[in-house]
């Protein structure tokens, strides 16, 4: 039997399959994702993709750092989860309007200068995030695994 066209290459619109299921304004667990295949997803989707390694990060402020570096946010991120808030929502949305986001933090550290209660804290920051962007009907999604 002869394969026809649309059983040779899958249509353009399930590139997204990864997230296929996934609501759009959420912050999960990463588990069977591959980073790889959410950057493309990103791509075919034609949303930003964030990507922060926090392997070598051992307290809030190393976090905050590698996070406002590696996320390549234009506003300092400073010393607090509040001000990591501020610089993913106001300044960014007033700069234009947004495709919408994938962001990933990978290896959440989890020893004693960053314990559950901090790493609560930063998820529950990447929440609200969702929640702004959600309000704004701006995709924000955000996966995350701890070291």
């Amino acid at each position: 039997m002869p394969l026809d066209q649309s059983t040779r290459s899958a249509p353009p619109d399930t590139a997204d399959l990864p997230l296929r299921g996934i609501r759009p304004n959420i912050v999960q667990s990463i588990r069977a994702f591959r980073v790889h295949d959410l950057q493309e997803a990103a791509q075919v989707l034609g949303h930003h993709f964030l990507y922060a390694n926090l392997a070598e990060a051992q307290t809030k402020q190393d976090i905050l750092d590698m996070i406002g570096q590696q996320f390549m946010l234009t506003v300092a991120v400073g010393k607090n989860f509040d001000s990591l808030y501020d610089s993913m929502t106001d300044p960014v949305h007033k700069s234009g309007p947004q495709p919408g986001f994938i962001s990933v933090l990978e290896h959440i550290p989890a020893n004693t200068k960053f314990d559950k209660e901090a790493r609560e804290q930063l998820l529950d920051i990447f929440r609200d995030t969702a929640d702004y962007w959600g309000d704004r009907k701006i995709p924000f999604r955000c996966f995350y695994s701890f070291l």
